[in-house]
């Protein structure tokens, strides 16, 4: 059975196939109802689909894709962004920020987390996204991870992306001890499938019934991101040697994390993309490529130092994954933004597309952007201040004055995932 990692996928999924989005196992509330896709849809909105299980989340993906490519959204859509917050610090999924939270707003801490990334990334609101961490912090569960509403069940999906918005913050992850002495690394690390087992070194979304733990391609290559301490947004790391699978019972959390990464290289060493579980009722339909699982999987590669390893699943997307990013939407787009960035390639021209100028196109006009996209593994914008000044660090205005000095025009333009057996 399906289940998102973000409220994106289950959004994605129902625009793609044409059904409901399919329920969590773990428990999701849903926010109040929101807008048909129309012209009422909120002004600094990116996409043109009903937001109401995936708004904070695409429009903050959207803002992480164009960050590395040197995008800076536009006033007008930031603070549609920051308009999702409540007071707590918390995001919902998506709400009518017309009417102020009470104790029926059903608070997200996937959409917290990714709006404290994006935030964090573009150098703006830097107290609002304080405040959404500090609010992630005050629901952290005893064994120390995450679930996706505060006091659901930790799973591997929700406290990874937590960890990475803490990280970004500057928040000392592994100094988050609970009473029992739990951290955030060690409830993920609880979800790891031991070496020598059936599928070790993936992770699982959830303990079964029976505690038993079930290989999860999605939350294994959000574990590898979270164990390394990364938001979603991550480059390439510098190459090591192959992963490898480290027996034992004593794993610090980069050890779990090359576990993971070497079960995903093994994966995507039979076939270069990742599959679908099927939709409830369709047990009998032949498998299909899952394009989202497929580009976190190779964001995850990268991170680790294996940008090698996921080069053929690359080449994948190139050729397939195009069509599945333009009718999925912002965080499908930028999804594959990020795949390409982490690897190296060229998001300006993916497969023959020029996925930067289709994701700009899909919200308001942005501030800035600057040519060329930048490498992987070269200088990045920076980030993480406290700076408020409309998002233009130092170095992004050197970069736009540079490119402007030799006459180069500027385009004004600016990521739950399936839980997957």
């Amino acid at each position: 059975m399906t289940v998102r990692r973000s409220a994106a996928a289950l959004a994605t999924t129902a625009v793609l196939l044409g059904v409901a989005a399919p329920v969590a196992v773990a428990p999701v509330a849903v926010a109040a109802p929101s807008p048909s896709p129309s012209a009422d849809l909120p002004a600094g909105l990116y996409g043109t689909t009903d937001p109401t299980y995936d708004g904070v989340w695409r429009q903050s993906l959207a803002f992480l894709a164009q960050k590395i490519e040197y995008v800076t959204p536009s006033t007008q859509a930031v603070d549609w962004l920051v308009g999702q917050q409540c007071d707590s610090g918390a995001f919902t999924s998506y709400r009518d920020a017309s009417k102020p939270c009470d104790a029926s707003t059903v608070m997200d801490t996937n959409a917290t987390a990714i709006a404290v990334q994006a935030l964090v990334e573009i150098n703006q609101r830097r107290e609002d996204a304080n405040n959404g961490a500090d609010w992630l912090k005050s629901v952290q569960n005893e064994d120390g991870g995450w679930g996706y509403n505060p006091g659901s069940p930790s799973d591997a999906n929700s406290t990874s992306i937590v960890i990475g918005a803490l990280a970004r913050t500057g928040v000392p992850v592994n100094e988050l001890t609970t009473k029992n002495g739990s951290t955030p690394y060690t409830a993920l690390q609880s979800l790891a499938i031991a070496c020598g087992k059936k599928d070790g070194g993936a992770f699982a979304y959830q303990p079964g019934k029976k505690g038993e733990l079930a290989a999860n391609m999605d939350a294994t290559a959000a574990s590898v991101l979270g164990l390394m301490g990364k938001g979603i947004a991550s480059g390439t790391s510098n190459a090591v040697k192959d992963p490898s699978c480290t027996k034992g019972d004593d794993l610090s959390p980069e050890q779990s994390a090359q576990n993971g990464a070497s079960f995903l290289a093994d994966t995507l060493k039979k076939q270069p993309y990742l599959e679908q579980a099927p939709m409830p009722g369709a047990e009998d339909s032949a498998p299909q490529p899952d394009y989202g699982n497929t580009s976190d999987a190779v964001v995850a590669l990268a991170a680790s130092g294996h940008a090698d390893k996921a080069k053929a699943s690359v080449a994948w997307l190139q050729k397939n994954g195009t069509g599945w990013a333009k009718q999925g939407g912002p965080a499908a787009t930028a999804q594959l933004i990020l795949a390409a960035h982490a690897t190296g390639a060229d998001a300006r021209s993916f497969g023959g597309v020029d996925l930067v100028k289709q994701l700009n196109s899909m919200g308001p006009s942005p501030a800035a952007t600057a040519l060329p996209s930048p490498t992987p593994t070269g200088p990045q914008p920076s980030s993480g201040t406290d700076s408020d000044d409309g998002g233009l660090s130092l170095g992004w205005l050197i970069g736009i004055g540079l490119l402007a000095g030799t006459g180069i025009g500027f385009l004004l333009s600016m990521r739950g995932k399936k839980k997957q057996p």
